[in-house]
């Protein structure tokens, strides 16, 4: 019997994104994995509450133009990957927020997105709180479907 290579295809593809290089390399393969498979692509960032003080809570300025610049940086990520050959109407930005984005992505990003694969970086910012490798982890272990986590 001959063994058969089938490459595995996505339909709908949602990568994790911040700063960090390993969330850059994610994004960079999910992008040219969306653009081969003609996949719709999912951009997720998480405001992470938990590094926010009380002070920044209470101040309705702050929360808002915290997540202007989140919503403005992922709308960069947005353009990037219509600048490789995504089609625009195959891209979904996402902007959540919650003390802990591995959890937020796992439980209330891929139920309304409907992902059939998450790819992530294997380690978050530097400035992070919980570095992305535990939350790495952690989606990979709850995510429910298939995960590719990328190290630059």
């Amino acid at each position: 019997m001959a063994i058969r290579i089938e490459p595995q295809q996505f339909n709908k593809i949602l990568v994790g994104v911040d700063d960090a290089p390993d969330a850059h390399a994610a994004f960079s393969y999910a992008v040219d994995k969306a653009k081969r498979d003609g996949s719709e692509l999912g951009i997720v960032s998480v405001l992470e509450t938990a590094d926010i003080n009380i002070y920044e809570a209470m101040s309705k300025d702050y929360i808002h133009g915290t997540r202007a610049q989140l919503e403005q940086r992922i709308n960069e990520y947005v353009q990037a990957a219509v600048d490789y050959g995504v089609a625009k109407n195959k891209i979904t930005a996402i902007v959540d927020e919650g003390p802990k984005p591995a959890e937020r992505i796992v439980n209330h990003v891929l139920p309304e997105f409907h992902a059939d694969l998450l790819v992530v970086g294997s380690v978050g910012k530097e400035d992070s709180k919980k570095m992305f490798g535990s939350q790495a982890s952690y989606m990979a272990k709850n995510a429910g479907i298939s995960v590719t986590i990328i190290r630059s």
